[in-house]
């Protein structure tokens, strides 16, 4: 399954702060989780921590997390907008020196999306999962092929 990836951090090149993974199909449940932030920057104080949504849990328990969440989909495909974010995820992948999450596969796919804007996007602004859903949609509808939004008309 393709799941929509977002992350917040502390500043350029800081900490991760909540991750969200979101699956392509609607009805299966997103992963978000958020890691506490001791010191967060100025602006990530005002707009990221008020956001959260849900409480931070420790690094180990996220990491667990997302091992169970990610478990029993055999080819799972990560499509991320901002490298920053999937370098995150992939380092919450890593257990222990020269240990990390099991997997037979992952795939992370890097696209440029130009045009999103998840601050006018997303419904809560700087939330992960709110973000990664709007970058969801916007990404599949963009996908589609032109003129399928269109309803048929029956002859």
């Amino acid at each position: 399954m393709r799941y929509f990836l977002d992350a917040e951090f502390n500043g350029f090149g800081g900490q991760l702060i909540s991750l969200a993974l979101v699956p392509e199909d609607e009805k299966a449940a997103p992963f978000y989780e958020a890691l506490p932030c001791d010191k967060p920057e100025p602006w990530v104080a005002a707009h990221v921590i008020p956001v959260l949504q849900t409480q931070p849990i420790a690094r180990a328990e996220m990491t667990a997390k997302l091992a169970a969440y990610l478990r029993d989909d055999e080819e799972p495909v990560v499509i991320g907008d901002w490298p920053e974010d999937i370098a995150h995820l992939a380092l919450l992948m890593i257990t222990g020196p020269g240990w990390r999450l099991p997997s037979e596969r992952l795939v992370f796919e890097l696209v440029d999306v130009p045009l999103f804007d998840s601050e006018t996007a997303s419904k809560v602004p700087h939330n992960a999962c709110s973000d990664a859903t709007a970058f969801r949609a916007y990404f599949l509808h963009q996908e589609k092929p032109p003129g399928s939004d269109k309803e048929t008309e029956n002859a």
